[in-house]
């Protein structure tokens, strides 16, 4: 090969993915981090691993593809909505397309055998290794326990210098990271959405009822979610960043409700003109999360961009029981 070889290494900004490219940075090797973004999960930690540690970093958005993935994923799901399997055979896979436009020769990931026993046991992980060319996908953390790959093979990498981790332990990995000075790490799978118990019950609904779709998925990240009795979503912001978020995600057809006094925000979606019920149960709600001191509250309601055309309701506060009946 007329020029060092080079890897296209898979970066989370986890640990596992940072102490991987870092093996086969050492070797000489060229590397360039991929990281990946959906509805359900940022590259903000990857892009912040790849700084730190100085490496090149694109970004991929598999939205879409994410999105059907939860259909039917081939390999199911873990303890909520997470198809790990079957997301991770889809970055692999990305990763490889990318190998000719990037000039690389193989793809790295971070993967431990049996570090997660459902989506990291050695069937799981030869499942991942198919969506792409055969022996081009090394994994240095437990490179000692798998079957060598073409870059060992051909002398790109020395297979002495991996290891062979296995197991839920982190023992070794943290022992690298103090000994190399890495810090700031993101926790294992702490920014995938699909694995918080409130967002997929939230999710789960969507589904049922409206299909995913991802400007409904982006609102499913804001606020407190109802259900009224005739089907409408019913969405109330927690503070005052979360207050300018709805403002955004509002669409034309959408109510937005708010008391007098500064107060949540309320929006009310329906799949056509809302009812009047509707109407006075999302103004409930508004005023169970306004600054009034019981009785009756003045609550502004209006459609986006036409606020001066709205109407001004008095409704009384929801009270709990009704509320949590209500609650996605």
């Amino acid at each position: 090969m007329g020029r060092r070889p080079k890897a296209l290494a898979l970066i989370s900004g986890g640990l596992d993915s940072i102490l991987a490219a870092r093996l086969v940075a050492d070797q000489g090797v060229g590397v360039v981090g991929v990281g990946f973004r959906s509805h359900f999960f940022s590259d903000a930690a990857g892009r912040r691993a790849a700084r730190s540690a100085g490496i090149p970093f694109t970004s991929v958005d598999i939205g879409p593809e994410m999105i059907a993935l939860l259909d039917e994923p081939k390999y199911g799901f873990g303890k909520h909505l997470n198809p790990c399997v079957d997301c991770h055979r889809l970055m692999v896979g990305k990763a490889f397309e990318l190998l000719e436009e990037l000039e690389a020769d193989f793809v790295v990931t971070g993967e431990v055998l049996g570090q997660r026993p459902k989506s990291q046991h050695r069937a799981a992980l030869n499942a991942v290794a198919k969506a792409g060319e055969k022996g081009l996908l090394l994994r240095p953390l437990s490179a000692k326990l798998l079957a060598e790959t073409i870059p060992e093979k051909r002398g790109w990498i020395d297979r002495d210098r991996l290891l062979g981790i296995s197991g839920r332990g982190r023992k070794k990995q943290l022992e690298l990271a103090a000994a190399w000075g890495i810090t700031g790490f993101a926790t294992p799978a702490g920014g995938c959405l699909l694995t918080d118990p409130e967002f997929c019950r939230r999710l789960k609904d969507l589904s049922a009822r409206e299909g995913l779709e991802g400007d409904m998925i982006e609102l499913l990240k804001v606020g407190r979610h109802f259900r009224s009795p005739g089907g409408a979503r019913i969405v109330s912001g927690r503070d005052e960043g979360e207050n300018i978020r709805l403002l955004k995600l509002a669409s034309a057809g959408d109510l937005l409700f708010q008391a007098a006094r500064p107060a949540s925000l309320i929006l009310l979606r329906a799949a056509g003109e809302p009812s009047r019920g509707d109407i006075l149960l999302a103004a409930s709600v508004c005023a169970r999360y306004s600054k009034g001191k019981g009785g009756a509250v003045k609550i502004r309601t209006w459609k986006k961009g036409r606020r001066d055309e709205g109407e001004t309701l008095a409704a009384e506060p929801m009270n709990g029981d009704k509320l949590e009946r209500l609650r996605i």
